[in-house]
């Protein structure tokens, strides 16, 4: 489970955020902050592994909170959620290494969606080890591809190579014809459409043979 700190001056709003967060699979809310001085110690006691930050916080800004983690060897992540949509603030908040930033208000689907990306991305560097160059284009292109606005198309290259063979299919394609085409393992390449299909760029097509059963197969979402 990721470990979460909710930081927001609105206990109330810090309560809906905790709600929110506990329907999300593979996330547990460890806390509630409602000053900087507040997270300070909960993040010391409590060492969360990701925060949900709001900027607005009555005795600090949370900016500068977030530049303070730099210091620490085990620093928590960092998703922005607030209502400053200057882009200076959003310039500070990615050059002080925030995940992510979501502007309020913004309903649940959007909150889970940026939630699972950030949950991908964790995953993947929580597996340790080594990295060739490739997994390092896969995690930094995770990251990336969480801005659904316009990032969402900086694929991983394994995975940009799938959606093209996807879009240029004559007809749906499954995984098994994609994996031949890229020389890739049938579950490498059920991967990535399934990440496709979540990043909404490719829908699910469902094919129904004689036996009964569907077949998954996948086409550029329209």
């Amino acid at each position: 489970m990721i470990r979460t700190l909710v930081i927001d001056d609105d206990f109330r709003v810090a309560h809906i955020h905790a709600e929110r967060l506990s329907r999300v699979s593979g996330f547990t809310c460890v806390g509630e902050a409602y000053t900087a001085a507040q997270a300070r110690d909960s993040i010391a006691e409590l060492k969360p592994d990701l925060l949900l930050l709001d900027i607005y916080l009555p005795d600090e800004s949370g900016l500068s909170l977030l530049r303070s983690l730099h210091s620490l060897d085990d620093a928590p992540d960092c998703i922005v959620i607030t209502a400053a949509r200057d882009l200076a603030t959003v310039r500070a908040a990615m050059r002080g290494g925030a995940f992510y930033y979501l502007v309020k208000p913004f309903g649940f689907e959007r909150f889970a969606r940026e939630l699972t990306a950030y949950r991908s991305w964790h995953d993947q560097t929580a597996i340790g080890g080594s990295a060739d160059q490739e997994s390092v284009d896969e995690l930094y292109g995770l990251q990336r591809a969480t801005n659904s606005n316009g990032l969402r198309h900086r694929l991983p290259p394994s995975m940009h190579k799938v959606f093209i063979v996807v879009r240029d299919a004559a007809a749906p394609i499954g995984a098994a014809a994609v994996a031949d085409s890229l020389g890739m393992s049938r579950p490498t390449a059920q991967r990535y459409l399934t990440e496709l299909e979540r990043r909404g760029l490719v829908e699910l097509h469902l094919e129904y043979g004689s036996t009964g059963r569907p077949t998954n197969s996948y086409r550029p979402r329209r």
